[in-house]
């Protein structure tokens, strides 16, 4: 291994030079911070700065670049040098465009630039160059689960893009819930008239493919490995198996219908004139075969009246039914109704809707019905009532508010909705076992000690989030599209398999080259443990949001890189702090808070140590110093890759140092969460909500220490937040651990 050299360059570009002393921040890098090797340049993102940089790599033997210049998210292509450490203090974004630019300022801008200085010099100094996950998979082939439209589409892109791929469907032909349309909803201009589904020309795509091998009528049975080298094996109904090894898999395994026999008040069950849409799909179809209008059902009688009822089980906040909006019933009800208008203007039809929601066609589509006499009344319906062979419908006219009804409708149309086909994880409550309802069966079947399934949110969704990443789940590696990850029509699950399989095969690739996966794709460092001093509390491998953590025979972590997202979590969890990765650990982070230079109790200069998330937090400072938010200039920020990385070692000895308060500002955590690696920020809130025994301990005020859910999108609030508690620590008083660092 070559011997540590150090190299400091300070950018005196964008107006640094100009706000701050670069030849003083030129002497602290060299005199505290002991760097071998300290220059400065006007613009040290041009091509001359640049090769400076690259000269003193090639030519002197830089082992370890620290660049004083603009915030680690600009010019990363400029200052990208993949043979050396390399680490970042921001003097741009964090420094002089966050300071007012007057002369009452100027000594403590200098102040927070010495400082950052300082610490990035630490910084760099504690790192080292990752070499890479060892335990590469080199398989690129895709496993698509689910042969509906979603997985077709998923199949056919991947196969476009030069990759092989299998489909597994577990019924004996592909189309899925697709298959079953008579017709789809328009789905381009002029968003006039239900559309043919193009499911059979799918099918003949999918069959005249040379990359996509099909298996019908067939499930998985167990799924282990991880991204490059998953190993499943596919069971046929037949009673045959097969393994098979792939690169990465997409889940589209669809969504059921709501069960309908749970809505008794709209007469489903007790006559067959009440039907959901899927059944009055199969309905059109059969009348279009025999070449005559859809018949009312009960006794093949005309149908003069037909209404459909939205929302039927869902959007519903008594608990009993399904909570949400499944988002394309509204069109599936104006397409439907055109069946009957198309057929025969005469008919009667009404939509009974709360709200009336058309995504993807703007209101086309909902004008058209109106224009073929489609009539849609705003209400909430009460009940349904078979008399004779007609029914009555009584609802709840929201316009006019008051209760009414429609009478002698031949058919009654219930929206239901989606539930998706998520597997296992989705547990029924005791009462709903009780009746006798049948579990889910698992999909993945995944040999994993967090569950045989993906993760799912509340309602049983896989679990991604709908912003940041829609398609990444907790099993890296593993994407799911189309309706199991949120309720979606068909145009929308084909661009959502598109986007899947597109992420599938980046993380085959990134696999193969022992790189992470999404959000810190490209990163080559991984989780390394000491295992001597390791105490098997196992917080780690309950801890790890990826399932990348398990257990060897000796019950030590055996860690499993090609699932590992790189978070942190892990080093953050461990209390004897012997996890850590190459360029960034417990080192890394507790060298900058040591050494920044903190001011005795007397100078009226208080220190407040912010870590910030850098997936959230820390953009959104970066973003306010674009828009020149000024905010106080005794914080220290370091961007931390989450929350759930904060170990609290970092706190106390921040503490015991003389800091006068710590900000953690981290992603919203919870049902709704963004955090980008799922648990991170809960697991920091959860920690950190035990530090006021630690800061009573020490005799310090519990206001010390603060944790804040911060968004991207806060760019004037987090200014506002680090200006309100620097207010805090102003009326609470200076540390009194100052006198003993």
């Amino acid at each position: 291994m070559a011997e540590m050299k150090t190299a400091a360059y300070i950018c005196k570009g964008c107006g640094i030079g100009e706000r701050i002393d670069a030849a003083q921040a030129a002497k602290v890098a060299e005199r505290e911070g002991k760097m071998n090797l300290v220059r400065s340049h006007d613009f040290l993102c041009s091509g001359a700065g640049v090769q400076m940089i690259r000269d003193d790599i090639e030519k002197e033997g830089v082992t370890h670049v620290m660049i004083a210049a603009c915030s680690r998210r600009s010019k990363t292509e400029a200052f990208s040098f993949p043979a050396v450490a390399v680490a970042r203090a921001n003097l741009r974004e964090g420094v002089i465009w966050s300071q007012p630019d007057t002369p009452e300022a100027k000594e403590t801008t200098q102040d927070m630039a010495d400082d950052f200085v300082r610490m990035g010099c630490a910084e760099v100094k504690k790192m080292k160059v990752p070499a890479g996950n060892p335990n590469v998979g080199h398989n690129k082939r895709i496993l698509v689960v689910g042969g509906g439209v979603s997985g077709m589409t998923a199949a056919l892109e991947a196969a476009k893009a030069g990759y092989e791929v299998v489909l597994i469907e577990k019924e004996k032909q592909l189309g899925g819930w697709a298959a079953m349309l008579w017709k789809r909803v328009a789905f381009r201009e002029p968003y006039k008239d239900p559309a043919e589904t193009g499911v059979d020309r799918m099918i003949a795509a999918v069959d005249a493919e040379k990359r996509i091998q099909v298996h019908l009528d067939s499930v998985i049975a167990r799924t282990s490995g991880a991204p490059g080298r998953f190993t499943v094996e596919i069971a046929a109904e037949s009673g045959g198996t097969s393994t098979e090894e792939f690169g990465a898999i997409v889940q589209a395994s669809g969504f059921a219908a709501y069960d309908a026999n749970k809505l008794p008040e709209f007469a489903y069950g007790r006559t067959p004139n009440v039907v959901d849409q899927a059944e009055l799909e199969k309905l059109a179809r059969e009348a279009a075969v025999r070449g005559e209008p859809i018949r009312r059902p009960s006794d093949g009688g005309e149908v003069k009246s037909v209404a459909f009822v939205q929302c039927a089980g869902q959007r519903d906040d008594t608990g009993k039914h399904l909570p949400y909006c499944s988002g394309f019933c509204c069109n599936a009800s104006i397409k439907q109704a055109m069946y009957f208008k198309d057929a025969n203007p005469n008919v009667d039809t009404v939509v009974i809707y709360t709200d009336l929601r058309t995504p993807g066609n703007g209101e086309d589509f909902y004008r058209s019905a109106q224009a073929k006499g489609v009539i849609f009344t705003k209400g909430k319906v009460l009940s349904v009532e078979p008399a004779d062979k007609t029914l009555t419908i009584r609802f709840h006219d929201l316009i006019l508010d008051e209760d009414t009804a429609i009478d002698n409708a031949d058919l009654v149309v219930l929206a239901t909705g989606q539930v998706p086909n998520s597997g296992v994880n989705v547990e029924l409550p005791p009462e709903e076992q009780d009746k006798g309802e049948v579990k889910p069966i698992s999909i993945l079947n995944l040999n994993y000690r967090q569950g045989r399934d993906l993760p799912q949110l509340k309602w049983g969704f896989a679990d991604s989030h709908f912003i940041c990443f829609p398609y990444e789940t907790r099993r890296t590696g593993i994407y799911a599209a189309g309706p199991v990850r949120r309720p979606m029509d068909i145009a929308q699950a084909m661009e959502d398999a598109t986007g899947a399989v597109l992420k599938a095969i980046q993380a085959a690739e990134n696999a193969e080259l022992g790189r992470a996966a999404h959000p810190r794709s490209g990163d080559l460092s991984f989780p390394i443990v000491r295992l001597e001093g390791c105490t098997q509390c196992k917080r780690c491998t309950v801890e790890c949001p990826f399932g990348a953590i398990d257990e060897d025979e000796k019950r030590y972590p055996l860690f499993n890189e090609s699932r590992c997202r790189r978070c942190g979590t892990c080093m953050g969890a461990c209390p004897v702090r012997v996890i850590s990765f190459e360029n960034y650990s417990v080192d890394t982070v507790g060298a900058q808070i040591k050494a920044v230079d903190i001011p005795d109790e007397f100078s009226e200069k208080p220190r407040i140590l912010v870590l910030a998330c850098e997936n959230d937090a820390y953009p959104a400072l970066d973003m306010a110093g674009m828009r020149r938010l000024a905010y106080s200039a005794f914080v220290r920020t370091i961007p931390v890759r989450c929350l759930g990385s904060v170990n609290t070692i970092w706190i106390t000895d921040a503490l015991n140092s003389g800091y006068d308060g710590v900000m953690l500002m981290g992603c919203k955590h919870g049902d709704d969460y963004q955090c980008h690696f799922v648990k991170g920020s809960e697991l920091a809130s959860y920690r950190m909500g035990k530090m006021g025994d630690t800061l009573k301990q020490m005799a310090l005020e519990t206001e010390r220490v603060a944790t804040y859910e911060v968004a991207i999108t806060d760019v004037e609030r987090v200014p506002q937040l680090i200006n309100d508690y620097a207010k805090v620590i102003e009326k609470i008083g200076m540390s009194p651990m100052k006198g003993f660092a």
